[in-house]
């Protein structure tokens, strides 16, 4: 599992060492028996971590008597040393390949996240991101304790949406154990892997690493008790998604879509994941979202740019609430990029949607409580 995080506040002012830095160095270490590095060959473990310069690893090979093992291990630690930095305190811990067999271990108790909601959709472009964070403000604003987790390990965007983009979280102990603290705004504690990564660099991650972020980001935490644990999920359905839901008691799923037919399927397909019969997950609502536009100086008109009707046909189809209609208007794109949710301004048309949509969701909850079973987490086999 990673650690992105560095104890020590001080840390992050002069140097910041990330995931992808240990792997492309390891790339440049080649295993004789296959001529491969050692990253292509398989033999590095997703267990990275990081904790200021103190850098640790596991390298897999084929039995403990590798004849190469005490040289690969000598190489990768110079490899570190050349390409990150001299300074870097490096641990090389070693295993075979039946050690390397993942094992079965006690799921954790994640009844303090309250109610797990995630925000998806079927295609990007579709104001996912922004009715998450609308969301979560929302509910904080109704009185609720709420949590919001960016799972777009590739594509983080809440922290400029909550505008704390020079925030760094720190850890703290927590009964012995070092958990992070999640950055507090407007009400909301909110974790991003954008807090930890270089935002000009794109992350360049395996699966298994993206799955292992996200699952400490969950568990290795100081969320507190919560009533509402927001997840704003990448566009699409991916491995993340599966992480999510094996992972994590997910009560139900708020779909956003825009009128366009092209969206409607996607969001279709999104539902459809959800109601698998091994996933399981209620689906709470259909959000519309730029639902008409209404220009600033004609504050009582709509023209319907991308279409009309499309989501309240698709949730009679499907059988779920429409649970909003957004117009699109110039202050949500603004509200968005400087980092003041629409909904903190309940005077305004759109502020006032995005605040009876948090209503909504609410309600649909404790319906959905009331009357289904608690969600169950999706078995790995």
């Amino acid at each position: 599992m990673f650690c992105y995080l560095c104890p020590h506040k001080e840390y992050h002012n002069f140097m910041t060492i990330y995931p992808q830095l240990i792997i492309d160095a390891l790339r440049t270490v080649r295993y004789p028996g296959t001529g491969k590095d050692i990253v292509e060959a398989g033999m590095l473990e997703d267990d990275i971590r990081i904790s200021g310069l103190h850098v640790s690893f596991s390298l897999i090979f084929p039995r403990q008597t590798d004849p190469f093992l005490k040289s690969i291990v000598k190489a990768a630690e110079a490899a570190i040393h050349a390409y990150v930095s001299k300074d870097v305190e490096v641990e090389v811990r070693t295993k075979t390949l039946q050690e390397a067999q993942p094992t079965a271990e006690a799921a954790p108790d994640y009844a303090h996240l309250g109610n797990i909601i995630a925000v998806s959709s079927g295609k990007g472009g579709v104001g996912k991101s922004t009715v998450a964070a609308n969301l979560a403000v929302g509910l904080a604003r109704l009185g609720h304790r709420v949590g919001l987790l960016d799972c777009d390990i590739f594509g983080p965007s809440m922290p400029k949406m909550l505008g704390c983009e020079d925030a760094r979280p720190y850890s703290e102990e927590h009964d012995g154990k070092a958990l992070i603290v999640p950055i507090e705004k407007y009400g909301v504690k909110m974790l991003s892997i954008g807090f930890f990564v270089d935002a000009d660099t794109p992350t360049l991650w395996r699966g298994g690493m993206a799955s292992n972020a996200l699952k400490q980001l969950i568990g290795e935490a100081a969320w507190g008790d919560l009533d509402y644990f927001i997840l704003d999920t990448p566009p699409g359905t991916s491995d993340i998604h599966l992480t999510l839901v094996q992972t994590l008691p997910v009560t139900g799923a708020v779909i956003v879509s825009t009128p366009q037919q092209v969206a409607l399927a996607d969001a279709r397909k999104g539902i459809n994941m959800y109601r698998n019969d091994k996933v399981a997950v209620p689906i709470l609502g259909l959000v519309e979202n730029m639902a008409w536009f209404t220009p600033a100086e004609l504050p009582d008109n709509r023209y319907y740019i991308f279409g009309r009707g499309g989501a309240e046909a698709l949730a009679q189809e499907m059988n779920i609430p429409l649970l909003a209609q957004i117009p699109l208007v110039q202050g949500v794109c603004e509200s968005g990029d400087s980092g003041a949710p629409a909904v903190l301004d309940p005077a305004t048309p759109t502020g006032n949607a995005f605040l009876q949509m948090a209503a909504r969701v609410v309600t649909q909850t404790d319906r959905r409580n009331a009357e289904q079973e608690a969600t169950r987490i999706v078995q790995t086999h």
